[in-house]
Parts: structure tokens; sequence; C-alpha cells
């Protein structure tokens, strides 16, 4: 037994020596951060800054300036700041009703954009690739917890997988890239995400934001009642906002793989569960009605977050509750 637990040890001491080596200094960096103005963006940004990265060499491109979905205006933006590593954030994103009213332009949008990017940077040289993919791309019924090597075994969720398979082909892309080329680009996929700053549009907003603004807007209009979406039973995994920036940033520094890695809490959630929380923190005294007749998606959601910890030391910090709370008191007080 002895002789197992040194063995042991010195497999995890000579794996993180290989992580240490294989660490690249960001400091040293220029990075382009796609969607960098957004509400993960802006955190991504602010983790990089801690990291000891300078303002001048983190360059967020905004939409009237390059249009990503245009290869012209991506050539102009590597021609204009030269970078070494690009971070793709960018998406055209939301929830379930905006997935019903727009697949194609989900789908088309997100593939067009990404594609072309990373063909782009691997035409001038970009030292690393991080693409942000979607939990919406795990097969509909994949056991629980999703694990990466289950990420194609069945077709994902018929609501969101435009979507999801607009970022899956990205994966496809990446691969292949690696093979060929060997261009350096690595693939991250979140959960849930949600936190201070949320789209709060019910139009396009997701989950935790469209529950809190529910909600919220049936107390103040004095609701005996208030309906939400679906049956209630479905659950989903959710991940603050500074936690998934954090993660990203890990990932830029230390992984270097070919496969997917899951980014979550690793805690599942049922929608109802999630609901009753919201209504108990802004103490809503009415009732909450569930609408069977609006789809409830992808009938569970929970993430094998062992692979993130084992390769680049992240581990979520914010429990469900207390990300709650700052997420509702941001909005009081910007709504």
């Amino acid at each position: 037994m002895g002789g197992f637990i040194g063995w042991a040890v010195l497999v995890i001491f000579w794996r993180s020596m290989w992580n240490e080596n294989k660490m690249i200094d960001l400091k040293t960096k220029k990075i382009i951060v796609t969607g960098g103005n957004g509400f993960l963006g802006k955190r991504v940004v602010k983790f990089l800054l801690k990291r000891g990265v300078s303002s001048e060499n983190i360059f967020v491109p905004e939409h009237k300036d390059y249009d990503l979905e245009k290869e012209e205006e991506i050539k102009k933006m590597f021609i204009d700041f030269p970078a070494n590593i690009v971070i793709h954030l960018a998406a055209t994103v939301g929830g379930i009703g905006y997935n019903l009213d727009n697949p194609g332009s989900l789908f088309y949008n997100n593939a067009l954009m990404g594609i072309q990017l990373m063909e782009q940077a691997r035409l001038h040289n970009i030292e690393k690739f991080v693409v942000l993919g979607t939990v919406c791309a795990y097969p509909k019924n994949a056991l629980i917890p999703f694990k990466e090597e289950d990420f194609w075994n069945g077709y994902p969720a018929e609501v969101t997988a435009p979507y999801g398979f607009a970022k899956k082909m990205l994966l496809v892309q990446s691969q292949a890239y690696r093979k060929q080329y060997g261009f350096n680009s690595i693939f991250l996929i979140p959960v849930n995400l949600y936190g201070p700053g949320d789209n709060f549009d019910p139009q396009s907003s997701h989950v935790v934001a469209a529950l809190i603004k529910k909600i919220i807007d049936a107390k103040n209009e004095d609701n005996d009642e208030e309906a939400v979406w679906g049956s209630g039973t479905a659950s989903r995994e959710f991940l603050y906002i500074d936690d998934c920036a954090k993660a990203i940033v890990l990932a830029t520094e230390r992984y270097d793989g070919n496969g997917p890695v899951n980014l979550g809490s690793g805690k599942e959630t049922t929608i109802k569960e999630l609901a009753n929380q919201i209504k108990e923190i802004v103490e809503f005294k009415g009732n909450l009605v569930w609408d069977v007749s609006k789809p409830d998606g992808q009938p569970r959601r929970c993430l094998d977050v062992s692979m993130a910890e084992r390769e680049f030391d992240f581990k979520a910090e914010t429990s469900l509750e207390e990300g709650l709370n700052k997420t509702i008191r941001w909005y009081l007080e910007n709504k």
C-alpha cells in the first residue's frame, strides 16, 4: 500500500511540474477578447488585468468597427491588432423562447463567426485560440453527470440544437486544425451562467435572469400568482459569472488538450427549486403556477467538472444562494 501511495504522489508531482512548464505567461502576450464588452467578456477582461496583463495588451473589438461575421473585417482586426492569443466569447444567444423563434440565425451567425475567426487566426499565426462552447451541445439524454467523453453520444435537445451544433462544429474545426496544422485551440463548455449585469430582457434572457425579473415584477404588481414556463422538473447547473471568467483565464494559461473541458459548479438544481429560492429571497408571497404547455428544454443538466480541476486547477467558489443574492441585489439597484 505504501508503495502505491508513493507512486500516486509522484504522479501528481510530475503532473504538477508538467502543468507549470506548459503555462503561458499572459503578461507577455497580446490578447483579443471577442465579446469583451458583454456579460462574460467584461469579467474575463477584468480577470486578465488581475493576472497582470496590461490594458494596452488587451483588445476588445466592437461590432461597429469589426463585424466578425465578415471575413474582410476579421482580417482587418488582426492587422490592426497583431495578437498572440484569441479568447472567443462573442455569440448570439438567448433563452428557450429566443431559441424557438430564431433557430436559423442562431445556427448561421454563431457558426459563420466562429469558423471564419478560427481560420483567420490560423492564417495570422495566433499562438492560442480559446473557444467557448455550450452545454446545449450535449446529448438530450446524456447520463448525469455529463462527462466530456459523452459529448458525441446522441442528439442535443431539439429546442437548442441549432445553437448547440453551431458551437459543436467549432470543436470539430479546432481538432481538425490541431491535427493538420498544429494549431493550438482549446474548447471549453460552460453551464448556464448568471450574475450581476446579466441580460434581463424577457425576449432573450436566460433562466435565472428571466425568473428574477418575472418574480420581482409579480411582487411589485401584488399578483396572487405568477405563471412560469414548463413543469419545473427540468434541472440545470448554474455557474456564477466571475467563477466562469476565472476558469477561462486559467484554461488559457494552462490547458493545451485536444478534447473539450466542462466548466461548472457540479451541482444540479431543478427549475422549481431555483424559482422557489428566488421567490424566498425577494419575499414574493404569491403562488408560482407552472405552465406545462411550454417546453422544459433538456430534461437534466449537470456536469462532471473533475477535468477542469485536474487540468488547470479550477473549482467554482460561489454557491447558488450567494450568487442569487448578489444578482438580485444588483438588479434591484440597477433595473
